[in-house]
């Protein structure tokens, strides 16, 4: 089956399209809403299962709609897998740690804490790696699922390594660690029987990331500047006037510093999933993703909005527009051959994505 046939020409048919609605989801929002209120937050992960099948089955990809197979109760059990993996490491930061420096070996709990952290960094590459897996066993199309043989390991101790790296370069090779990651991820997983590969390198990626470098070192030479102007209008006792408008500067330099930085980095995210779409395959399947910046600027202010519009409902919403976001700006090129499809053979997972969503982490 051909699916550069469905959206290269003007006007045909994307080959990866979302139907869904916004009225069309209202009913699931609102419900999820009241029973996680009544249930005191437990109900939360049978509302995302409810929202995952919405989604998917609003999701058609060539000639068939996705498949969410993944329920509420995997989700719970996975998160209290967690909690009793996670709850030995924080009773000892908080009884140990502050023994130990009651103590006055301030030495042994500074080495406590490193290690703490050391270990979330680790469990953290690790809940990204199991919650892609986990959301591709349960992800079907044409009754064929995805996964991974892969239990993540070895790619939490890559992730620990690379960004361990990244911190003790000041985050210069950062853009080098990002893509290698992403690469180790993809690299290990599966759909049937086709394997996904990817080969993602930082070219182009650095140009970008050196502004969000420059971003910084701009404000501060701007801040001197201001500083000096600031300096000399005071000496010279200039009238209120002109103290009025060296006020409004000063605070639209500190309105800067809070925005550069995160638009420099998101600037750099933007052309990231570009290129990784565009260097990621599945079989004889190319990928494409053309959000830009403004694109994806425009998404987090809406989610913004819309949660303070409607004091906190649209929070529930916040999944819808991610995923049709994700949907509609994803492209699907090549050809992919049913009859060859087959089930996937990789283990799945009865665990969900518990550490992931302790972390808050996606799965992309």
């Amino acid at each position: 089956m051909d699916a550069t046939a469905y959206g290269h020409a003007a006007g045909e048919q994307r080959a990866i399209q979302f139907t869904g609605s916004w009225r069309e989801y209202l009913p699931i929002a609102a419900s999820n809403v009241l029973l996680i209120v009544v249930t005191l937050g437990v109900y939360r992960f049978w509302a995302s299962a409810r929202e995952r099948r919405y989604l998917w089955s609003r999701t058609h990809v060539i000639d068939d709609t996705l498949e969410w197979t993944g329920t509420g109760r995997e989700m719970f059990f996975g998160f209290l897998m967690v909690v009793i993996v996670l709850l030995p490491f924080f009773l000892l930061v908080q009884f140990v740690f502050p023994a130990l420096v009651a103590r006055g070996q301030e030495g042994a709990a500074a080495a406590l804490t490193g290690l703490f952290y050391l270990a979330v960094l680790f469990l953290i590459g690790f809940a990204r790696f199991r919650a892609l897996r986990y959301r591709l066993s349960r992800s079907w199309w044409h009754g064929i699922r995805g996964g991974s043989d892969d239990p993540g390991w070895n790619f939490a101790g890559e992730w620990l390594g690379r960004n361990l790296l990244s911190v003790l370069t000041a985050f210069i090779i950062f853009p080098w660690a990002a893509t290698r990651l992403w690469n180790a991820r993809w690299n290990r997983m599966s759909f049937g029987p086709l394997p996904f590969r990817a080969d993602l390198d930082s070219k182009g990626l650095k140009r970008r990331w050196a502004l969000v470098y420059a971003a910084p070192l701009l404000m501060l030479i701007v801040g001197g500047l201001i500083a000096v102007i600031f300096g000399v209008t005071l000496f010279a006792g200039s009238g209120p006037a002109a103290e009025a408008t060296l006020g409004l500067i000063v605070v639209a330099f500190v309105v800067l510093i809070y925005l550069a930085i995160p638009l420099a980095t998101l600037n750099w995210y933007a052309k990231f999933y570009r290129q990784a779409a565009a260097r990621t395959r599945l079989g004889e399947l190319e990928f494409r993703f053309d959000a830009t910046t403004w694109d994806w600027l425009r998404l987090f202010l809406g989610n913004v909005a819309l949660a303070v519009g409607t004091l906190g409902f649209g929070l529930s919403y916040w999944g819808y527009r991610n995923w049709s976001f994700m949907v509609r700006h994803a492209q699907l090129y090549g050809s992919i051959d049913l009859a060859e499809l087959t089930q996937s053979q990789t283990h799945a997972p009865r665990e969900s994505e518990g550490f992931a969503d302790a972390f808050d982490l996606g799965a992309i």
